[in-house]
Parts: structure tokens; C-alpha cells; sequence
């Protein structure tokens, strides 16, 4: 990155790590967020960040999107920042105006809206932050054509649901909303965008990943059984070293992801990164409990923020499951054996017939 993007990740992970704190974070469980907070990054032109230069941001640049949402996972920060500044992203790349207003977004085939005389009508669910938020960017359909539209959410009904984290995560209903901004984009767009915003959950959970390794480190430093540090013992170090190497492997696996993204050579990147970061939440969940023990799920404790944001964000959006599924089948539908697809460099499958199939 640029030394001006270095900068800006600086300032956005210091206004973080100076505000998030526990009783900052600790405003979801009261049904509320961390208004001042937006309020803070609003004035210092941080929600533009991933916008083009001339909207205010640092040209889009996905390496630096996708390591600014690693801090919001590191920080367990209450706001809608990740979904507001991508749906600005997703607006500036479909080609459509960014906004000032507070904005969500969902991007899901299973929930493609219909599209008629630029109305829509329909249920949309676990739509994060709807209920803080003004605006929702999305994808919908009229006939055989896929759009990205705007629409505001003044007059949608909207179910409060929240996830384990007890971030938002809300119904809505649209009875026949018109539309602020649309427009016609190639069904490859949509699939791109399934990748932008699987990525940006990938981001988010190996942040969180990294500081629950961190606060389990020093826990085993500080934590005194039998008159010395439990980092002493035998088990927790099997523990510390369990959490070392997952955080390592999947610090690594989401490097790469970036990487292809930011340089357009994604093929499978983001897929493998979805299933490593999978199998990482679970056992680096488990292993810091494990050395925490009975605090560790106390309320008091630090540790639920990130557990709990693990175990949410691997259940939302685009997960494992799903991204094992295209796997499946792009492998099925190849003449690549599956040894030679994992073990060969630079995987490019031919599948049956000639095509590459990115």
C-alpha cells in the first residue's frame, strides 16, 4: 500500500482504538450503537475511504478496504461501518452515485427483490443494521435483467432481529418502495460482488480471530495457578500454540485473498479463505475458553466480544457451505484431479470441454 493508505488505516485504528471501548461496545446489548463514534468518523471524512479520489476516498483500493475491516473485527466496533462504506463501494463500481445518508446493504440471489415501474415490493431478511440505517443498497430483478438499486427505508416495516453479537440483523418489508437509483448490471457483477462482500466478513472474522489469540496470550501471562503463570503449563502452552499456528494459517490465507482481489487474479482465493477461516473461528473459539476458563464468559471479560462475533459471522452471508458447494461443483465439472487442484500453483480449472471457468 501507498504510504497515504498506511496513513489512513493509522488514524482509522487509533479513532478505534480510542473510542471502542467496553462501554462503548457494550451499548448493543442495550439496543443502541455508537452514535458519537459514527458522528467522529463522519467529520473526519473516514466513511468516504472507499470511495474514488474524487468522492473523498483513496481510489477504491481493495487492499486497503479489506485491512481497514480487519480493525473493525480487532475492535469489535459497534457501527455499521463495513456495510455503509461497501454499499457506498457498491454504488460507485455499479456505476451510480455514492451518498451521504446512512447506508446498508444485502447482496443475496436468495433474495432478489422483483423490480416493476422502479417499485419494489417483498421480505428481506437479516439485512444488517436496518434499523440505524436510511438507505439500503441491494440487488433485484425484472425479468431476465439484474439491477443494483437504492432505496430508502423511512417507510419499510421493520422486524428488530439481532444475531449472537447482538448486532442488528433485521427484517424488512417493501410495499411497492419506489426506487432513488438503479441500474442495469451484467450478472458477472453480481457474482464479483458476492466475492467483495464475502471478503469483507472474511476480514472482519480475522480480526476478531487475532485479538482473541492476543487476549488469550495475555491472559496465560498474567492468569497465576499453583504459584506461576498457566502459560507454564503444559496444556495451555499445547492451547497457546493451537492458537498460534490458526492464527498464522489464517493470517496468511486472508493476505492472499486481498492480494488476488486487489491485483484482479482472483479465482479461488476468497472461496479457500471462506472454509480456512471457518475451521480457524471454531478452534481458536474453543482453545481460548479453554485457557480462560470460567471468566472467559463472564460479561466482565473481553473474550465474548470476539467469540461471539466469530460464531455470528460465520453463520451470515455467503458462507462455508455455500462456497464448498461451488467448489464441488466446479471441480465435478472439470477434467482436474482433485489432488492436482490442491496442490498445484496458480489453480486454473479447464473444465470439461475447454473453457476456463474463473
Amino acid at each position: 500500500m501507498s504510504e497515504m493508505k498506511d496513513m489512513l488505516i493509522e488514524v482509522i485504528d487509533k479513532i478505534f482504538k480510542d473510542c471502542a471501548d467496553k462501554e462503548t461496545v457494550d451499548l448493543l446489548e442495550e439496543g443502541k450503537w455508537a452514535e458519537n463514534l459514527w458522528e467522529l468518523l463522519a467529520e473526519n471524512e473516514m466513511l468516504n475511504f472507499a470511495l474514488l479520489e474524487e468522492h473523498g476516498g483513496v481510489g477504491g483500493d481493495l487492499d486497503c478496504i479489506f485491512n481497514v475491516y480487519r480493525l473493525v473485527g480487532r475492535y469489535a466496533v459497534p457501527i455499521p461501518f463495513v456495510e455503509h462504506t461497501l454499499a457506498n463501494f457498491t454504488l460507485e463500481t455499479s456505476g451510480l452515485s455514492p451518498i451521504t445518508e446512512r447506508a446498508t446493504i444485502l447482496i443475496d440471489e436468495e433474495q432478489m427483490l422483483e423490480l416493476q415501474e422502479d417499485r419494489l415490493s417483498g421480505l428481506l431478511h437479516n439485512v444488517p443494521w436496518a434499523r440505524h440505517m436510511q438507505q439500503l443498497v441491494t440487488a433485484a430483478k425484472q425479468q431476465d435483467d439484474y439491477y443494483i438499486v437504492q432505496i430508502p427505508l423511512e417507510n419499510a416495516a421493520i422486524t428488530k432481529q439481532i444475531n449472537l453479537a447482538a448486532e442488528p440483523r433485521d427484517s424488512i418489508t417493501f410495499n411497492n418502495a419506489a426506487v432513488i437509483q438503479k441500474i442495469v448490471v451484467p450478472y458477472e457483477l453480481i457474482q464479483s460482488l458476492k466475492k467483495i462482500n464475502t471478503a469483507a466478513n472474511i476480514a472482519k472474522m480475522s480480526g476478531a480471530l487475532e485479538k482473541a489469540n492476543e487476549l488469550t496470550v495475555q491472559y496465560s501471562k498474567e492468569r497465576q495457578q499453583f504459584g506461576r503463570p498457566i502459560h507454564r503449563f503444559q496444556l495451555i502452552q499445547q492451547h497457546i500454540a493451537i492458537l498460534a499456528g490458526e492464527t498464522a494459517i489464517t493470517n496468511t490465507s486472508v493476505d492472499n485473498m486481498i492480494s488476488a482481489l486487489a491485483e484482479g487474479r482472483e479465482e479461488y482465493e476468497v472461496a479457500l479463505a471462506r472454509l480456512r477461516i471457518d475451521d480457524s473461528s471454531r478452534i481458536v473459539a474453543t482453545s481460548a475458553h479453554q485457557v480462560h476458563a470460567a471468566i472467559g464468559v463472564t460479561h466482565e471479560h473481553n473474550l465474548h466480544y470476539y467469540t461471539r462475533r466469530l460464531w455470528s459471522w460465520r453463520e451470515e452471508g455467503y458462507t462455508s457451505y455455500y462456497w464448498k458447494k461451488v467448489l464441488a461443483q466446479t471441480l465435478l465439472q472439470s477434467e482436474m484431479d482433485l489432488w492436482e487442484f490442491i496442490t498445484k500453483s496458480n489453480n486454473v480449472i479447464q473444465p470439461i470441454g475447454g473453457e476456463t471457468n474463473g
